[in-house]
């Protein structure tokens, strides 16, 4: 029996509308997924032309040094220098050099860890000495701008399992933003502490410029700085904060910052440490100040 002609123009209405519908939905998520694509394409390109702005400043300020003061000792058979001036040039040399290397360690750095290759070297070591060594390295800069560093580390720290340049390169960035954003005569506190057995939590806190939550987040990302009437003209590539926190967590930690614009900042990470020998420790804490010579 066949059906009644108004329930088969029902039912092909039904079915065309369906058919619509369908192409419609189709059609909308293509152009939402074109349109994500060109804002995705847009995005990309934006952070290559910063990349590119950044490291070009970046790359020619040392190769500048270097180029200028190499031509002027290549002239001392034609000119006398004296031989202070020529330590002071080849000073200036090696200075240009090492942060033009560090400039590059850290472009690769940055593209190890968004491609997941960058592995770590874990090996024991002896958290007073990653410590030290980092404080020595910012040690000169905060002498230059009188400011006070103090260095509190609890006893009892254990050896444990890190990969120790990764960890020290981690203070030191730390320690190098604090001293960059902290005024003349300002104050820089690191402590050092276990939580557990099997926690370390480093702190670094400033009395410098500070951020709001808007700025926190954007000197998270690879390449930015914070704009401010202070900062404008740093140097800096702005991969310290990125790398910082990549390998923190590389180490399964993580790094909090809590920050208050024209008071200071703390950056504070924790690391899940295990102990390989609980009696290998140093049990006299250390508390010391370093200042600039009046």
């Amino acid at each position: 029996m066949r059906a009644p002609s108004l329930y088969r123009r029902k039912t092909s209405l039904l079915s065309r509308y369906a058919t619509d519908l369908g192409r419609l939905i189709s059609r909308t998520k293509a152009e939402n997924a074109l349109r994500a694509a060109a804002i995705e394409s847009a995005l990309a390109s934006k952070a290559k032309s910063a990349f590119l702005a950044t490291m070009t400043h970046e790359l020619r300020t040392p190769l500048n040094a270097i180029i200028g003061f190499s031509e002027l000792l290549a002239q001392a058979d034609k000119v006398a220098i004296p031989q202070a001036q020529s330590v002071e040039y080849a000073e200036h040399i090696a200075r240009a050099g090492h942060n033009l290397l560090g400039i590059v360690s850290d472009v690769l750095d940055v593209s190890r860890i968004e491609s997941g290759a960058l592995k770590l070297d874990r090996r024991e070591a002896d958290l007073n000495d990653v410590i030290d060594g980092a404080v020595e390295i910012v040690r000169p800069a905060i002498a230059q701008k009188n400011q006070i560093l103090e260095v509190k580390i609890a006893p009892g720290l254990p050896y444990a399992e890190i990969d120790t340049s990764r960890i020290r390169k981690v203070i030191g960035n730390l320690l190098s933003n604090a001293n960059k954003f902290t005024p003349d005569g300002g104050r820089i506190v690191l402590v050092a502490t276990t939580e557990s057995s099997r926690d370390l939590t480093i702190a670094i806190a400033d009395t410098g410029i500070g951020m709001t939550e808007e700025q926190i987040a954007q000197a998270l990302k690879p390449f930015a700085q914070v704009q401010s009437s202070y900062n404008r003209h740093q140097e800096g590539t702005g991969l310290g904060l990125t790398i910082s926190k990549a390998l923190i967590e590389l180490h399964g930690g993580r790094m909090v910052i809590s920050s208050t614009p024209d008071v200071g900042t703390m950056v504070a990470f924790t690391l899940p440490l295990a102990a390989l020998d609980p009696t290998a420790i140093r049990n006299q804490p250390k508390s010391f100040l370093f200042r600039k010579a009046s």
